[in-house]
């Protein structure tokens, strides 16, 4: 009883730490939501009516999360502000990771939710034999995460919600215009650019993150975001953007370019075996130029490049093989090492 009794205070004073400076319309809306995070926690990953136990505290909980002066940067501000506190008293590197999130629900009538696109489903076919495909009803979030480089999380730094009302028809619309022609500002993709900012301002020193995303994050608007303000991105690519002279791609310059060394990893198969795979490892500082439709708007780039592919794989399956691109300095096998561990 003892245990259990100091267990709810240090998770007490915790809550208390994290919304301490909640930025709330009326101090009766910052208690209320103390006591809604409190009950959500000690009910973890249960229903709202299963975590508040009650109707009355059911009741008031939707009644907070409906009210008209209360929106999700309001529920966030303590947060960011005791991650921004997390993140000062770290030092050192922290990775900033961003990737988006679909919660998905079924719906009667989508356009009360919003939808987040169309999804294959995995049973069911049609006469021709094609899988039948269904529109997915939610709401996406696109956030950041802080970490330090051994992996311990420091907090939310940025966060986007939205469903894809807004840019629907983008994908007919690519049929009759080239995608690297539409301004950044017009496209879904511009949350990695909005996010990049908000953490920047959020944690004051941009030259300690580095932002981390896979191949959805590969813009080159972000690349130069990164570049005007000061802070780091290593990206997942999957662009073969042209480099040097122009007369030549990222993969052209790579392909001749020499082994610098092996890098072992262990790993699971899709059946989820344990496997060991060795990794060639290449890596090379180049000039990255902007798309031929942006060239007149962002500049060239100095980046670096890294590429490591499996040696000897085994002919039941596709070789491991990653290409990153950061701005940050690769000059040798240990610096290749740590931004794939990263």
């Amino acid at each position: 009883m003892a245990g259990n009794g100091s267990r709810q205070t240090k998770d007490h004073t915790w809550i208390e730490r994290e919304i301490n400076a909640s930025e709330f319309r009326d101090e009766r809306l910052r208690k209320r939501f103390g006591v809604l995070l409190e009950q959500l926690w000690d009910g973890m990953g249960q229903s709202i009516p299963f975590a508040c136990q009650d109707w009355a505290s059911t009741k008031a909980a939707y009644r907070f999360l409906s009210n008209e002066r209360v929106n999700e940067r309001d529920i966030l501000s303590g947060h960011f502000a005791a991650t921004a506190d997390r993140f000062k008293v770290t030092g050192g590197v922290t990775l900033v990771l961003q990737d988006t999130t679909i919660f998905s629900y079924k719906r009667e009538r989508p356009e009360l939710v919003g939808y987040t696109g169309k999804a294959t489903m995995r049973t069911g076919y049609k006469g021709n034999g094609l899988q039948n495909s269904l529109t997915q009803c939610g709401i996406l979030m696109h956030s950041s995460l802080a970490v330090t480089t051994e992996g311990l999380p420091l907090g939310l730094s940025a966060i986007k919600f939205w469903t894809r009302s807004r840019f629907k028809g983008c994908t007919a619309l690519k049929r009759h215009v080239n995608p690297t022609r539409v301004p950044i500002e017009e496209k879904e993709s511009y949350r990695w650019l909005e996010n990049m900012r908000e953490s920047s301002a959020l944690l004051g020193e941009p030259g300690r993150c580095i932002h981390v995303g896979d191949r959805e994050s590969d813009i080159y608007e972000l690349f130069c975001t990164a570049h005007d303000l000061g802070t780091h991105f290593l990206v997942r690519t999957c662009v073969d953007r042209l480099a040097g002279d122009g007369q030549h791609t990222i993969d052209g310059e790579m392909r001749n370019g020499r082994v610098r060394g092996l890098h072992r990893v262990e790993l699971r198969d899709a059946n989820g075996v344990p496997l060991v795979a060795d990794l060639e490892l290449r890596y090379q500082r180049m000039t990255v130029l902007p798309p031929i439709g942006k060239q007149s708007r962002y500049p060239a780039l100095q980046l670096s490049v890294i590429h490591a592919r499996e040696r000897n794989a085994p002919g039941t399956r596709a070789p491991i093989e990653w290409k990153l691109i950061t701005d940050l300095p690769v000059s040798s096998r240990a610096q290749a090492v740590e931004k794939l561990d990263w």
